[in-house]
Parts: structure tokens; C-alpha cells; sequence
């Protein structure tokens, strides 16, 4: 395995490794066990003292950073940076959407690269996205929910946030398969990756501190209200923004309010902070 973003796997690794030792124990009243099968979270008692240190981490030391960088840097300049790193991703999109079958997102997909690297100068306009070509969405947990691997179990990991097993896999292959990784260690600059790594984490923060806020403020319970939006977002992120099916199965769980688990007001953003 290569050595591009060992902190992913460490984690990835840690994150798999401990639910094993962490379950908390259903409940035995009835109305108390359908909650807690409705929200899948098994693992909470472990899930909220990582999440507990995460937003300690990102609080101490991505939100300073963040702040810097809004002040520092111009939003033109911000956005040309954001655009530069999301094209970057497009490959892996790509990949995805091809190992699903999706002709019209790999196709799309495709259009924005070549648009983009080249009239966009390397990436750094969304030229495709003015054109009407948008971002499509594809990672290989995806790929794996698309081919009917179950989800498993709500998971926080230690930095990258809210997953699931599932894919909390398919983090670590998009990651080992990254093409610019791979160049990027052929041609000695391993290092890249890491830059790579911390410049989407902190680009992520800053497009989305005021939301995280907010969010802070207005909830009873953080950690709570975190994981309903994630599990909103991600549901729509599954299936490509199509409509649920009929409710089968633990991802049904994401399409709306039941009597176990109110619906939030607000929509999280793709870039949503990874606490």
C-alpha cells in the first residue's frame, strides 16, 4: 500500500477496529429500542467521546487557521483555490460513476475535466459549471451502497467525522486509487498529498464556519443535530439526488421525520465541517 495519507488508514483502520469494544446496549423498553434502531447508532457512547475530541481539534486548531486564511486571502482567491481542489477530485468521480454504470455522470464528468484542466487553466475556474455541466457526485462508498453493501452502523472517526463503515471503506480506496496521488509520488512529492489533505479540510471550514456556528448555537444536542444532517445529506449523495424508494432497509431511515427521529429544518452543504 502506498504511503500517500497514512493518516487516513490509521484512522480508517482505528475506526473499524473499535466498534468492537464500544456497543452500547439496546434498551429493553419497547418505544426506547425503536428509537434506538431508528437511529442506528450503536456505537454512541464511542461515537460522542471522538466527536467530543474532534471538535476540540477543529475548534483549537482548524477554526484559528480558517479564520486567518478568510482574512488573509480574497474570496476570489478562495475560490479559485476550492475550484482548483475540487477539480482535482474529478478523476475518482469519475471512476466511480463509471464502476456504477452511470454513463451521463461519468460522461459529464468527463466534459468538466477536460473543460475545466484546459480553458479553466488547470483547474482553477469552474468554466464547466457556468456551462451548465455540474458537478456530478461519486465515491466508492457509494459505489458499494450502488452494488447493495449495507451500510453498517453510524460512525464518527477520529478527524474526518461523520461515515460508515461502509464508507469509511470507500474513503480508503478513493484514497489509495487517487491518480494525482499516485503522480504525485512517482515524481518524488509524496508530500503533496498531506498539503492536498490539509488544504481541503481547512477550504472546507472556512466555506462553512458560519453554518457550524450557527448550528453550535441553535442545538440541543450537537452531536445529535450533526448526525441528522450527515445522514440527510449522504442519503441524497447515495442516490445521486433521485427520490428514496419505498422504505427497505437502513438508508429509508434518511427520507424523512419519523416518530423516532424529527426531521431537521436545515439541509447540510457537501463540504460540511468533518466533527
Amino acid at each position: 500500500m502506498r504511503d500517500t495519507h497514512p493518516l487516513i488508514r490509521v484512522l480508517l483502520v482505528a475506526g473499524l477496529l473499535l466498534p468492537l469494544f464500544a456497543c452500547a446496549t439496546p434498551p429493553t423498553d419497547p418505544a426506547a429500542r425503536a428509537e434506538f434502531e431508528a437511529t442506528n447508532d450503536p456505537l454512541e457512547p464511542m461515537n460522542r467521546v471522538i466527536f467530543k475530541w474532534n471538535d476540540i481539534f477543529y475548534s483549537a486548531f482548524v477554526r484559528p487557521i480558517a479564520k486567518v486564511y478568510v482574512w488573509a486571502v480574497p474570496e476570489f482567491g478562495r475560490n479559485r483555490i476550492h475550484d482548483f481542489l475540487q477539480n482535482l477530485n474529478e478523476p475518482v468521480i469519475w471512476a466511480n460513476d463509471m464502476l456504477q454504470g452511470d454513463w451521463h455522470a461519468a460522461d459529464v464528468t468527463t466534459g468538466r475535466f477536460l473543460a475545466n484542466t484546459t480553458w479553466g487553466i488547470g483547474g482553477l475556474f469552474d468554466i464547466a459549471g457556468k456551462t451548465g455541466l455540474e458537478k456530478q457526485s461519486g465515491d466508492f462508498g457509494q459505489t458499494l451502497y450502488h452494488y447493495g453493501v449495507p451500510d453498517g452502523p453510524y460512525l464518527v472517526l477520529p478527524i474526518l467525522g461523520p461515515s460508515t463503515p461502509r464508507d469509511a471503506v470507500g474513503m480508503g480506496v478513493d484514497s489509495v486509487a487517487d491518480p494525482f496521488d499516485w503522480l504525485a509520488q512517482h515524481f518524488g512529492h509524496s508530500g503533496a498529498s498531506w498539503y492536498r489533505f490539509g488544504a481541503e479540510g481547512i477550504d472546507a471550514y472556512a466555506r462553512h464556519m458560519d453554518e457550524i456556528d450557527e448550528l453550535k448555537k441553535t442545538s440541543i444536542d450537537y452531536y445529535a443535530a450533526l448526525r441528522s444532517l450527515w445522514r440527510q445529506h449522504r442519503a441524497a449523495e447515495l442516490r445521486h439526488g433521485q427520490p428514496a424508494p419505498s422504505p427497505v432497509g437502513l438508508d429509508s431511515l434518511y427520507d424523512g421525520p419519523t416518530p423516532a427521529q424529527p426531521q431537521s429544518a436545515s439541509k447540510p452543504s457537501a463540504g460540511s465541517s468533518p466533527e
